[in-house]
């Protein structure tokens, strides 16, 4: 399927990383063991290819014991090696003309695969060729019990250009991009750095807001500040590994690493004075008084300054190299 996204008929393949997760991958596989294809549908069938990345958590026995549940499912696992290696491996053993990336904490409605086939047909009609993708939405929620309930919000918004919280594209193209690359490591930026050698193949984003995805992720708590201080870190240092594949300034922009970037945080967090530290009574306030999402927002005032730091540093740590 070289020059056509769909032809007469696509199959995909759903590629899964997951580390630790398995409550809400448990949420995540059901929602998608009950996708509503129409009686028109392109799509023959799916496979959901889950690659356990060395998970501490009984991941795998918990499916093993579950596998009749999971008629879609094919479960591969990796020594503990991230995100990038863990998804190069699914797209390997996928089968699929179509791969489509959600994360193990994501939860799709029901017409999840039928809005992405829809999409993928307007987009091959509108372009003439299959160079392109379709990028669907994502909410984020921390309502566990009942994550598709939660609204969307101005939060949500994101203007990546490839992102893998939801995204179909067709194979050969990830193959010929030569997929993620595996150097990246630690926290952020190994898809949007796949997107950028995307782009420079000719591909488009094709928005597809019909296949919804609810990320779930757990209730702001102070507790979690210092593992989110450490994310920021980490995704300060891949951003400069980023920008040493990349040296343009559209990523200069993308990891913060201008002087703009630094200005508005040092001025936001009075440079650093508001800290998780100075900080934490306020926060504590509004989870105690039920808004734990705006506390996360207000604390991303010192978490970004963290990050913009980060940048800093390790790009002054290679300089010095």
């Amino acid at each position: 399927m070289s020059n056509t996204v769909v032809g007469e008929t696509v199959f995909f393949s759903v590629v899964i990383p997951t580390y630790n997760r398995q409550p809400i991958l448990e949420k995540c596989l059901r929602a998608l063991e009950v996708q509503e294809l129409s009686a028109s549908s392109v799509i023959t069938g799916y496979e959901i290819v889950l690659v356990d990345d060395g998970s501490t958590d009984g991941t795998l026995e918990w499916l093993a014991a579950h596998k009749d549940e999971f008629p879609h499912v094919l479960a591969f696992q990796q020594d503990h090696a991230g995100p990038s290696a863990a998804r190069n491996l699914g797209v390997n053993q996928a089968i699929g003309d179509i791969i489509i990336f959600i994360d193990s904490d994501l939860v799709v409605l029901k017409n999840f695969l039928q809005a992405h086939a829809d999409a993928l047909l307007q987009g091959k009609e509108q372009l003439g060729s299959d160079r392109f993708f379709t990028y669907g939405a994502v909410i984020n929620t921390c309502n566990f019990d009942n994550p598709t309930e939660e609204p969307y919000k101005l939060t949500d918004f994101s203007a990546a250009f490839f992102a893998t919280g939801n995204v179909a594209i067709p194979k050969h193209w990830l193959e010929k991009a030569g997929l993620f690359d595996t150097s990246f490591q630690l926290y952020g930026w190994e898809d949007l750095e796949l997107g950028v050698r995307l782009k420079k193949l000719g591909l488009k984003l094709i928005k597809c807001p019909a296949a919804v995805g609810y990320h779930w992720h757990p209730a702001f708590r102070l507790e979690q500040i210092p593992s989110l201080i450490e994310k920021e870190i980490q995704r300060g240092r891949m951003g400069v590994l980023f920008y040493q594949k990349h040296p343009r300034w559209e990523v200069r922009m993308m990891i913060q690493m201008t002087w703009l970037h630094r200005l508005l945080w040092g001025i936001l967090s009075l440079n650093g004075t508001l800290n998780e530290k100075t900080m934490a009574p306020l926060l504590q306030w509004l989870i105690n008084s039920g808004r734990p999402q705006l506390a996360l927002e207000i604390a991303r005032i010192f978490l970004n300054w963290y990050n913009v730091k980060g940048v800093y540093e390790a790009y002054a740590q290679l300089q010095g190299e």
